[in-house]
Parts: structure tokens; sequence; C-alpha cells
């Protein structure tokens, strides 16, 4: 049986006509028949006493009207929670600091003009590992993945855009242009780096070691603001995506430094799982991020 047939059938119970319940219904009267018949036939019982051109319920229907009801309102109730969580949708999506801070403000602006009612959270993705373990397991829906490029074969991504990373340090008086430093001038300084695990400070930690090149101290912090501010009063100089050091670089309150050091290309890929259900909210996001991403 299904939700036609009992919705049906609770019409006719209450008309005590076929001919009644098919112009309410807008169903040819046959259909109304075959619809009962076939309920009749499914249950094993007679529902309603034929007498003439009139209808009345057998004691079978009059049961069977007691858990239609039911069963027609547990399907409205299941319908209304459904509509109000798609009206609640929640969008996971993972990216780095640097991603979140300067590039995803005015793509998620955009975003939820079109799509207030969708709830939006963010998750840390430091590294294209942490985005496959995440979108595999369904906790993120979408991940900027900004990384050396690695093989990812569960996952769909479109390349956004090659991260340019710098050198930085507090502006020296006199200065007038970049400045060139050599690897080993790091054995006398501070570094002051991003988290553990995240994907610059990885293939800095890579060069270095292959260079034999050890700071003379290494400060962690969790905020790349804190890092600017830390390397405009002196404490040290720092590696970042130059993206996030644009306006202090302009403004002159920090200073590129030039090196000769190798580090591999890092790129910033959107990505999703391959087999993911795309809801016209998520690949509408997805949209909207690739045409800024273009502009940037």
């Amino acid at each position: 049986m299904d939700i036609k047939q009992l919705q049906t059938f609770l019409t006719a119970s209450e008309m005590l006509s076929f001919t009644q319940t098919a112009q309410l219904l807008g169903y040819a009267q046959s259909s109304i028949t075959a619809q009962i018949k076939s309920l009749e036939e499914e249950l094993g019982v007679i529902l309603f006493e034929r007498l003439g051109k009139r209808i009345t319920l057998t004691e079978g229907g009059k049961r069977l009207q007691q858990y239609a009801q039911k069963m027609l309102d547990l399907d409205m109730e299941m319908k209304k929670v459904v509509l109000n969580e798609q009206a609640q949708a929640v969008l996971k999506i993972g990216a780095q600091e640097s991603q979140c801070v300067y590039r995803l403000p005015i793509i998620l602006q955009q975003f939820q003009k079109s799509h207030p009612q969708v709830k939006i959270i963010f998750k840390p993705v430091h590294t294209t590992e942490i985005a496959k373990e995440l979108l595999q397991s369904g906790n993120l829906d979408v991940a900027f993945i900004t990384d050396v490029y690695k093989e990812t074969p569960m996952l769909q991504r479109e390349r956004l855009i090659q991260e340019q990373l710098v050198f930085i340090s507090a502006l020296t008086e006199g200065y007038e242009g970049e400045n060139v430093f050599s690897l080993q001038e790091l054995s006398k300084e501070t570094m002051l780096l991003t988290e553990s695990g995240c994907s610059y400070r990885n293939q800095l930690e890579i060069e270095l070691q292959q260079e034999g090149v050890h700071p003379l101290q290494m400060i962690e912090f969790a905020s790349i603001e804190a890092i600017k501010q830390c390397v405009m009063a002196g404490l040290g100089i720092s590696f970042l995506p130059k993206m996030v050091v644009e306006k202090e670089l302009e403004n002159h309150r920090l200073k590129e430094l030039t090196t000769s050091m190798n580090v591999a290309d890092i790129f910033t890929d959107i990505a999703w799982h391959k087999n993911k259900h795309l809801s016209p909210y998520l690949a509408d996001f997805i949209e909207i991020a690739m045409e800024w991403y273009k502009k940037f």
C-alpha cells in the first residue's frame, strides 16, 4: 500500500461515495475503485459494503480508518521535519587560516546572499592528508587544500591558484628595496612559524633539513596575525603566503627578503569527494569560489 491509496481510502470513508471521492481528488471513478480494490486485496479484508450506489464502511474498514489517519499524519510530520532540515542546511568547509581570513569572506558574503538559510561551519585543514580524511569520512563537504600537489584518487579537485611564499622581516631604517639573504643566515635568526603540520611550514622545514640549516630559535604561533605583529616588532623573521602580508608590504610595515631557497610549488585547490551528492547550494558555493579565485 502507499500514501496515495490511504488518502483515497480516507476520503472515500468520509464521503461514502466513490463518485464524490473521484471528483474531490481529481481522479477517474475507475481509478478510485481500482485503488480501493488493490488495498482490499493487499490487506485481505473487505473495506466497503457496496449497496447499490451507496457504500458503507465494514468493521475492517473502520479499524483501518484509525490507522490510515495516523499514517497520513506521520507522513506529513516526516515531510515537515525533512523540509525543516533542508531549510537549516549545513555547509561544512575546510581551509587553512590564510584562506579563511584573506580570501573566503568575500566568497561567503556572495554565497549567503543567495542561500541565507545555510549554516556554515569551518574546520581547519592544513594538509592534503587531513582534507582527504575529513572529506572521505563526511566530516567536510568541501575543502580548500593549500599544499604541494599530491594524488588523491577519491577526491574531485579543481585548481584555483598558485600561492607565492615569501620571507618577511621588520622594516629597517633606510630600507629602499628587497633584501637578499642566504639560507645560512637563518642560523643567526629567530623564525616565527605557523603551527606544526601547516603545509608551507612543512616545505620550509624540508628545505632547511636538506640544506643542513638550523635557525637560532623557532617560535610557533597559532595565529598568522600574531606572527605579523611580532615580525613588525623585530622579534624575528617568518615564511608566509604573500597574500597575507601584501598590505603590510605595500604600506612598508614589513619587507620581503629574497633568497635562493627552492621550495616546492604550493597550490590552492578546491576539493570534494568524487561520490559526493552536490546539493544545489553546495554546487553554487563551488561555482562562486572558482569565479572569485580567478580574480585573486
